[in-house]
């Protein structure tokens, strides 16, 4: 006897194949998902390792900041101790000098002349007194000019002010010269 299937077969297959087209469809949508998921999780895992490098890079560059900070400081203290180096040892080289300056003002200075007042800043030094006449202030600058430790007299000012003093025929002067080292000359020119 011959068998017939009265079944709507094409049916079936069709319900089947449709089927089996919406479990690949939600295969898919889930290793979809799933990829997605763990694509995420590996982003996030790499933000949160650059996160780390960067707390560690900022940490190091705090570090460095402050050994930065540290040196500026030694190297300013190094400068400030060099400067008082320098300052002593122009005291010591100086030093001298004052013995000098003060001989040579002893030596130069003309009869019928005094001084009254003597300034010093760095190496000008100002002269004022009183003077018999202005022949003896103009001996007095060319006793400076021949002198090892005091040179280029200048005559700021000469007149009488004191009427008591005028009387005595003397004179009012300032005179400003530079200190000079004959010693600091030799080791120049040798």
């Amino acid at each position: 006897m011959a068998r017939i299937n009265l079944l709507p077969w094409r049916e079936n297959l069709r319900k089947q194949r449709k089927r089996q087209f919406y479990m690949q469809l939600l295969g898919a949508v889930v290793v979809a998902l799933l990829a997605l998921v763990l694509w995420h999780i590996q982003v996030m895992n790499q933000i949160e390792y650059q996160n780390n490098r960067n707390v560690f890079l900022k940490a190091e560059i705090a570090k460095v900041d402050k050994k930065i900070k540290e040196i500026k400081n030694l190297e300013k203290r190094r400068a400030e101790l060099v400067a008082r180096m320098n300052v002593i040892q122009q005291l010591q080289v100086s030093r001298p000098q004052v013995v000098h300056l003060f001989d040579e003002l002893v030596k130069t200075i003309p009869d019928g002349t005094y001084l009254d007042q003597l300034a010093q800043k760095g190496d000008r030094v100002t002269l004022e007194g009183w003077a018999q006449s202005n022949a003896r202030v103009s001996a007095y600058m060319r006793a400076i000019d021949r002198s090892e430790w005091i040179k280029d007299a200048d005559l700021k000012i000469i007149r009488s002010d004191d009427k008591r003093k005028t009387a005595a025929g003397m004179r009012r002067f300032k005179l400003v010269a530079k200190q000079a080292n004959p010693n600091v000359q030799e080791k120049k020119g040798g």
